[in-house]
């Protein structure tokens, strides 16, 4: 069994999903993960597929970029995986939120601490809201996987440095493995 990423992006509309899974279908691929959303007006897709060994990638390929065409994608990109061993995931632990007036630079000072202390981030989320009405809103949520050998009151420290740095409010806490 082999594994591909699959990324499309493009303007959001109906049937894009349906699109891209006919193909897939159609080639026996099977959607293993997967995260989807819209973005300023754009629909995002990442998925990762397993195809049996002799499957038609040129064939796929070929459908794919005739859905791209077709739907009118930015961008639909297929590339296949390394195959790495699932036990090795990192387990998320942490999240962490981030709230404050809209301005580059906010993502990499919050991923800079993170990657100084070899936390992982699992699952990163961005939003910009109140954008019609005075200063456009950030809203940062990041999942975290912490090496058994980090601090996190040391961490949240960090944290709450950046914020401070960048004029945001940061918060540290531990995930709630029920909610997941």
């Amino acid at each position: 069994m082999r594994h591909f990423a699959l990324a499309a992006v493009g303007r959001d509309r109906p049937g894009i999903v349906a699109a891209v899974t006919e193909v897939l279908l159609g080639h026996s691929l099977n959607i293993e993960d997967s995260q989807a959303t819209i973005l300023r007006g754009h629909f995002t897709m990442m998925l990762v597929v397993a195809t049996p060994d002799d499957a038609d990638e040129a064939g796929l390929r070929d459908d794919l970029d005739g859905v791209r065409e077709r739907l009118g994608l930015e961008a639909l990109v297929l590339s296949e995986l390394e195959e790495l061993d699932p036990g090795a995931r990192p387990a998320p632990s942490h999240i962490v939120t981030l709230y404050g007036a809209d301005h580059p630079g906010i993502v990499h000072a919050a991923t800079a601490a993170l990657a100084e202390r070899d936390v992982d981030v699992t699952d990163m989320t961005t939003r910009l809201a109140g954008e019609g009405g005075g200063e456009p809103l950030y809203a940062l949520m990041m999942e975290l996987a912490l090496p058994a050998s980090a601090d996190a009151d040391e961490l949240g420290a960090a944290l709450r440095r950046v914020g401070s740095d960048q004029g945001v409010e940061v918060s540290l806490r531990p995930l709630d493995t029920d909610a997941l």
